[in-house]
């Protein structure tokens, strides 16, 4: 059941543009407590999209997995936080 969430990434540094090898997940801005409201993205048959509450660009890049980023700190875990 794990490998069917859908990933979450954050935009704490403030780039334009961050490329992820998915093309559905959830943007929440930045990491609580100042993330918007979490959106899930679907990009179909397109290889980019933009969030409507914070206009980071999300390009789709074959080849990263599931949660990698470019710049690499834009995945969210929020197990990972939870066990800090």
């Amino acid at each position: 059941m794990a490998e069917n969430i859908v990933p979450h990434f954050c935009n704490d540094i403030g780039v334009e543009k961050i490329y992820i090898g998915v093309k559905e997940f959830q943007c929440m801005g930045a990491r609580p407590p100042f993330d918007h409201p979490h959106i899930f993205i679907d990009m179909g048959a397109e290889t980019q999209a933009i969030c409507p509450y914070c206009s980071t660009l999300y390009v789709y890049d074959s080849n990263l997995g599931a949660v990698d980023t470019d710049p690499p700190t834009c995945h969210y875990d929020p197990t990972a936080e939870a066990a800090a």
